[in-house]
């Protein structure tokens, strides 16, 4: 896992529009939230509807938020950077949904999922790397997001969150062949 307290990796990604998005771009922000994932894990479809709403509550109160989806399209098609955009009109994101296609991203957030959070404070350090909440696909646990809802409040109120963290869980990254990092 990426430790707390580590700075943020830069990253310069294409949208779903082809307009490059970097780190940079989200500097004034008091928090930026990453989210690895991608169209067609399960886990990530279970919470879009939840994901989606969360954006709908912290983007107006000056939380960043970068979708990154790291995953190899030749061999999962159904997370082409094309189905990448049609999936956010049809998941109502309202942040940028970026393309990781050499998956270095993904390799300097030791990112492990899909889906995988990552939340950094306005200094732009690592304060929150675990799950959504404790719902899963079949679980019966309802999607509130309470756990990185959490966080972000803490942090927009300029305290750290818990430091008790439940990781991510979700799909693997799929990874291109001679491309897995050594991390895992």
């Amino acid at each position: 896992m990426l430790p707390l307290g580590t700075t943020a990796p830069e990253f310069q990604l294409p949208d779903t529009n082809g307009k490059i998005i970097s780190l940079a771009a989200f500097k004034d922000k008091p928090a930026l939230l990453v989210v690895f994932m991608c169209n067609h894990c399960p886990y990530v479809k279970h919470l879009r509807a939840g994901l989606s709403q969360l954006a709908h509550d912290y983007l107006p109160r000056g939380v960043a938020i970068a979708g990154i989806n790291s995953n190899d399209v030749a061999n999962y098609p159904e997370d082409s950077p094309a189905k990448m955009a049609a999936e956010v009109k049809s998941a109502g994101y309202i942040f940028p949904y970026l393309y990781d296609e050499s998956q270095a991203v993904a390799k300097a957030y030791r990112a492990a999922c899909t889906p995988d959070f990552f939340l950094f404070d306005r200094g732009r350090r690592l304060v929150y790397r675990g799950h959504f909440d404790d719902s899963r696909p079949g679980n019966g646990v309802p999607v509130t997001g309470k756990d990185l809802r959490a966080a972000l409040d803490a942090v927009l109120a300029g305290k750290p969150p818990s430091t008790f963290q439940s990781p991510s869980m979700g799909c693997n990254i799929k990874w291109k062949r001679g491309n897995e990092p050594e991390y895992l």
